[in-house]
Formats: structure tokens, sequence, C-alpha cells
């Protein structure tokens, strides 16, 4: 059984594909965890929470928010970040759906090629 790409697809796939980049990793999750948990906006305490160097926290940070998962906000003398409302949507609602398609076990599904 062969499955043909449809130009109509549902979801963003290179929006999608970049939000998956960005949480690749365990300590951008474990940011995006303190996030979750702590109201309002934090700083500092990301990188005591995390354990990593200031400038490697600094670097997941980044990558966070050039994927539009977090906001950051300069409170000087520090810049609080804080989740992206609605930034996961997109990801969660592909997951949801390929979760909903049921499979046979064993069953293959054979793409062509691009």
């Amino acid at each position: 059984m062969s499955i043909a790409r449809t130009p109509d697809c549902a979801w963003d796939e290179e929006q999608i594909a970049q939000l998956a980049k960005a949480l690749a990793h365990p300590a951008r999750l474990k940011i995006l965890h303190l996030l979750a948990r702590t109201p309002g906006c934090i700083g500092g305490e990301i990188v005591q929470a995390v354990g990593l160097a200031q400038s490697t926290v600094s670097e997941h940070l980044r990558i966070l928010k050039t994927a539009g998962v977090i906001e950051g906000q300069i409170d000087p003398p520090r810049v609080c970040y804080a989740l992206a409302p609605g930034a996961l949507t997109p990801l969660a609602a592909m997951i949801a759906a390929l979760a909903a398609v049921p499979t046979a076990p064993g069953h293959c599904i054979t793409l062509p090629p691009n």
C-alpha cells in the first residue's frame, strides 16, 4: 500500500520541523518545564535550575526564542523569559492527528519518492 503526499497537508511541515528541532535537547526541555511551572517571568534562575554554564543556557534560550517557543522581555538588568502562548499548538495538533491514525500491527506503508 502506498500513500501519496498531498499538498493540502493540515500542518506546515517546515514549522513543525523547526519546533521539533528546538525541542530536541534535554536542556531545552528542562528549560521549558521550568517555564511551564513558574508563573510570570523568570531570568537568571534558569541557569541555576538547568545547571549549565550561562553561555550554554543563553544559546539554548536563543534557539527556543528563534523557534518562537519562548518570549524574552528586557527587564533591566535582566531578560525575563516565558512560554509563548500557543507556540506548540501546531506540533501538538500534528502529533494528535498522527496518534489518531489506526494502524494494524506489522502493517507497512511505503511513501513514494519526492
